[in-house]
């Protein structure tokens, strides 16, 4: 099935920028929404890019974005929520994917790809994030059918230039006074470079082998949180003593942590680090990519002026 232009729901952000850079190779037209078009104007740059303000939890606009696209993507996910009672994670993950999935059979849409993530389990996960993520992927997974094919990505933590993860405990390491309580120390991770996300989203786009498939998708390698937060200092020029935090303590980060503007650390991301972000089967050498190592890729963003620059911003948005 060839794929001429796609819509990308959730592109304005840290994958979707990489995703759009990746499919444009490909030489495949992007329409991607938007709340706010100034705050995605960095996609303009990019050849074949439709930037549309439109607010993607409305069905009829939803509709008008899939006419005359061959492919949905859906890669919105939060981490965080305003609220404390899991609302605002249903209705990112949950409520806007029985939305697309609508959308795209009323609109003819063929192929959906859906980024789910490492841990989502809709029955026992224990985290709104885990739970609606799952719930969110049990209804992609229901959809696919004749009509309408679903491929299901679900990555662990994500890293590359600008990511949420190592350029945060950079930022958080450099408020520390010397010592660094981390919370859930042993959690396990097998961190996936955005760019072989993309790669897999893209080798999978109207690849019929692909379709009614379920990626796990992981780097070559796993660690404990507390090896790459330590990895993380050394590579900063920071001198921390990265200190496994108890449970009561990690449990009290939490709470005064998500009450930060920036909301650093959440009870909800304490939850999710309960379950070990890993996989037995990884589905990058599947689609025949080699899983990048994070020493291959991490050395070259953390330090120097671009994550001084990055705990500026950190320390001015604390203070609002």
């Amino acid at each position: 099935m060839r794929i001429q232009r796609v819509c990308i729901l959730g592109g304005s952000g840290f994958v979707g920028r990489h995703l759009a850079n990746r499919l444009h190779r490909d030489g495949i037209r992007m329409r991607i929404p938007t709340r706010r078009r100034e705050r995605a104007r960095h996609l303009l740059v990019i050849p074949g890019v439709e930037l549309v303000e439109a607010d993607v939890h409305d069905p009829s606009r939803l509709k008008e974005l899939f006419s005359g696209v061959d492919a949905v993507i859906n890669l919105v996910g939060i981490l965080n929520e305003r609220g404390k009672d899991g609302s605002g994670f249903r209705h990112a993950h949950v409520e806007l994917t029985e939305k697309a999935l609508a959308a795209c059979r009323e609109t003819g849409i063929k192929h959906y790809l859906h980024m789910s993530a490492l841990g989502a389990d809709a029955e026992r996960g224990p985290s709104f994030y885990q739970k609606t993520k799952g719930e969110a992927e049990r209804l992609a997974r229901a959809a696919h059918g004749e009509a309408l094919a679903v491929t299901i990505f679900r990555p662990s933590v994500i890293f590359g230039r600008e990511d949420g993860f190592f350029n945060r405990f950079s930022a958080l390491l450099r408020t520390a006074p010397g010592v660094f309580p981390l919370p859930t120390p042993n959690a396990r991770f097998a961190p996936v470079y955005v760019g072989d996300v993309c790669e897999a989203f893209a080798r999978s786009l109207g690849n019929r082998d692909t379709w009614g498939e379920t990626y796990d998708l992981c780097g070559p390698q796993e660690y404990t949180l507390k090896e790459l937060v330590d990895y993380t200092a050394r590579l900063a020029g920071l001198r921390r003593i990265v200190w496994p935090a108890p449970d009561w303590l990690a449990r009290l980060q939490a709470r005064l942590l998500e009450l930060w503007p920036t909301k650093p650390y959440s009870r909800d991301n304490y939850l999710s680090a309960t379950v070990d972000n890993t996989s037995t089967d990884n589905g990058l050498p599947k689609l025949g990519i080699h899983p990048t190592a994070v020493e291959a890729v991490v050395p070259a963003y953390i330090g120097g002026r671009h994550i001084r620059g990055l705990y500026n911003r950190f320390r001015k948005t604390a203070r609002r």
